[in-house]
C-alpha cells in the first residue's frame, strides 16, 4: 500500500510539473498535423518509445455456478524503437481479484511481447499504416488469476486516419480521426484437458478468434490550431474526447460467430512529455459483462523526455 501511495503522489507531481512546461513541436504519433494519442485499450498505429501504464477496476458476473469477482489490475508496457520504422515492445499486468464469497488471488498474467513496422505514412491525407505481431507467452504468468499455459500469437494490421483533407463546408469535422488494430488471435494449444476430483476427464476448448477494435476521436487541440480558435483554455485546449471499441469475435471450436466486446467513452489530456487519460467500460452484452467498469492511462513520451539517449532509435 505503501508503494501505491508513493506511485500515486510521484505521478501527481510529475503531473503538476508538466502542466506547467510549454509545448512546442512533438516527433511523436504524428501524421502531418495530425496528432495520434496513445488510446487506453486499442494498441497505437505508430511506432515510438514509450511507456504507458494503465489501471483497470470491473466487476464480473460469475460463471457455471462461480461467484462474481471485483477484478482491479494494474498493466505496464514499454515500447522500444529498433529503428524508426520499427520497434519492439514488452508488457506484463497484475491482476487483484475480490471474489463475493470473500477469498482473493493475485497475481500476475502472462508476459506480452510485441513487433511492430509502420510501413505507411502519408502526411497530407494524415494516414498511418502499421504490420505487427503480439505474442502472449504462455506459462509466465500465474494460474491462480487466469493466466493460460499456452501461448497465444496474432498477427495484425493496424491503422490511423485523420479527417483534416475535408473540404471547408466540413471543417468542424476535421478534427475527427480513427484508429484501430485487426488481426487474429491463435493459441498454440486447441484443448485443455484436466481430470476433476472424482477422476472424469474434463476438455476445454481453446478457440481462434478475430480482433477488430477501433476508436473514434476529436481533437480539441486540432480545433483550436488548425480549423478555428473557439477560445478553449487550459485544460480543455489539451484534451481529445474519444469512445473505443475493442471487440472480439470467435472463429470456431464451439463459440464461432459469438462477439464479445466494450464501449469506453473517456477523454486524454496531451502534454509535451507526457499523456493522461480516463474511460469508462461499457459491455456491449451479456457475454461481455453485466456492470460498467473504469480504466485509467498515464503515459510517458520517452522519444520526447529523451530525445538523444534512450529515446533515440538503436539504428537511426
Amino acid at each position: 500500500m505503501a508503494f501505491l501511495m508513493n506511485s500515486w503522489f510521484g505521478s501527481m507531481f510529475c503531473f503538476a510539473l508538466v502542466l506547467l512546461l510549454p509545448v512546442s513541436s512533438w516527433a511523436h504519433g504524428f501524421a502531418g498535423k495530425r496528432f495520434f494519442p496513445t488510446t487506453l485499450s486499442v494498441e497505437d498505429p505508430f511506432v515510438s518509445d514509450e511507456l504507458s501504464f494503465v489501471f483497470g477496476h470491473i466487476k464480473e458476473a460469475g460463471t457455471g455456478g462461480e461467484p462474481s469477482v471485483k477484478t482491479t489490475s494494474f498493466g505496464v508496457e514499454y515500447s522500444k524503437r529498433i529503428t524508426p520504422r520499427f520497434g519492439i515492445s514488452i508488457g506484463d499486468e497484475y491482476q487483484h481479484l475480490s471474489f463475493a464469497d470473500d477469498g482473493t488471488e493475485d497475481g500476475f498474467g502472462n508476459l506480452e511481447l510485441g513487433l511492430k513496422y509502420q510501413f505507411y505514412t502519408n502526411e497530407a491525407h494524415e494516414m498511418i499504416l502499421s504490420i505487427g505481431t503480439g505474442i502472449e507467452i504462455g506459462g509466465t504468468g500465474s494460474s491462480r488469476i487466469g493466466a493460460e499455459s499456452f501461448s497465444v500469437v496474432s498477427p495484425a494490421l493496424f491503422f490511423g486516419k485523420g479527417l483534416g483533407d475535408l473540404p471547408d463546408s466540413l471543417k468542424y469535422l476535421r478534427p475527427l480521426a480513427v484508429t484501430g488494430v485487426v488481426g487474429p488471435n491463435m493459441p498454440t494449444r486447441a484443448k485443455n484437458v484436466t481430470y476433476n476430483e472424482e477422476g472424469e476427464k474434463e476438455t476445454e476448448r481453446n478457440p481462434n478468434t478475430l480482433t477488430w477494435a477501433f476508436t473514434v476521436q476529436y481533437s480539441l487541440m486540432y480545433l483550436q490550431s488548425f480549423v478555428k480558435d473557439i477560445g478553449l483554455g487550459t485544460p480543455l485546449n489539451r484534451m481529445i474526447l474519444l469512445v473505443e471499441f475493442p471487440m472480439e469475435t470467435c472463429l470456431d471450436r464451439g463459440c464461432k460467430g459469438q462477439t464479445t466486446g466494450m464501449v469506453n467513452p473517456g477523454v486524454v489530456w496531451i502534454g509535451k512529455y507526457m499523456e493522461w487519460g480516463v474511460a469508462a467500460q461499457i459491455p456491449i452484452n451479456r457475454e461481455s459483462g453485466r456492470n460498467v467498469g473504469v480504466l485509467g492511462l498515464l503515459h510517458f513520451f520517452i522519444d520526447d523526455l529523451f530525445p538523444k539517449s534512450i529515446g533515440r532509435p538503436i539504428f537511426p
